[in-house]
């Protein structure tokens, strides 16, 4: 949270983030006082840089430091270079995998996640945009959220986004997807459906980008180490979690509608064993 959010942070918060990083062990020994005085800021700094991280006080920063101390330093990203062995190759992307997936979780905001559950639960439409890669995970949660028997759409042309957008209403939501956060077909997308009155979701890599602060509720992935490289290996770490916040919010509004949701399943399977009989 730290390195990806201190580029953007104002001067004095930034020096609190760089000092934490530098000396992550004696940070979390100190009071907001003195870590203020430490890192040549203020407590009124330190404060504000916790507020700037969505967390509720220099406590819970405290103990976010302490919970990455006691990762194993044996698991992290790692970037496939030409020439990898095969061996090579299932180990990084494997580690990466795990990685991306541990980091989203930790980064869950459960007040966003649960606006963003009710939000999918009470929609008359949802409809799911995203460009390139971020629209083959708009089709996935399309696909998992029509057994809700729910009027679902997924659009991965900002033409066709708009016509079908131009009609939204206060009961639809318009979900958008983009990891960089700054795709411009997505940004005008959520600014088109704010302007209609529809409920708007982001899912965004971490921190803060034009589309995230567009939305009503803005859901957040991991964001570490995702950079270029030969193969840019760190976006098939991006892709799963993307998928795995999608499968986070579909079980959840599920489980929250588990009996309406059976009904549904069950039908939905009735059909699927009709489809395939032979008969």
């Amino acid at each position: 949270m730290l390195n990806e959010y201190k580029r953007k942070l104002p001067p004095s918060e930034k020096k609190v983030a760089e000092y934490i990083i530098k000396k992550p062990h004696h940070a979390i020994q100190l009071t907001a006082t003195s870590l203020g005085e430490e890192s040549g800021t203020s407590s009124a700094a330190v404060i504000r840089l916790c507020k700037s991280l969505g967390l509720k006080g220099f406590q819970e920063l405290k103990l976010r430091v302490s919970g990455d101390l006691m990762k194993s330093p044996a698991v992290q990203y790692s970037n496939i270079e030409p020439g990898e062995t095969q061996e090579a190759i299932v180990e990084k992307l494997t580690n990466n995998a795990t990685q991306a997936l541990k980091e989203t979780s930790e980064l869950v905001n459960y007040e966003a996640l649960g606006m963003a559950v009710e939000a999918l639960k009470k929609a008359d439409r949802i409809h799911f945009f995203g460009v390139g890669a971020s629209g083959i995970i708009a089709q996935d949660a399309q696909q998992k959220f029509l057994r809700m028997n729910k009027s679902v759409s997924c659009f991965t042309d900002i033409h066709n986004a708009a016509m079908y957008i131009a009609n939204v209403s206060e009961n639809d939501v318009v979900f958008v997807i983009s990891f960089s956060g700054e795709t411009l077909e997505t940004l005008k997308i959520i600014e088109l459906a704010n302007q209609k009155g529809a409920a708007t979701i982001s899912l965004t890599r971490y921190g803060q980008s034009a589309i995230s602060d567009s939305a009503d509720i803005p859901l957040f992935i991991s964001a570490t180490r995702e950079v270029p490289a030969p193969f840019r290996s760190g976006a098939t770490s991006s892709r799963l979690a993307q998928l795995h916040m999608i499968d986070i919010l579909f079980v959840c509004v599920v489980t929250d509608q588990y009996a309406l949701a059976s009904d549904y399943l069950k039908e939905i399977k009735e059909s699927m064993d009709f489809i395939k009989s032979r008969k």
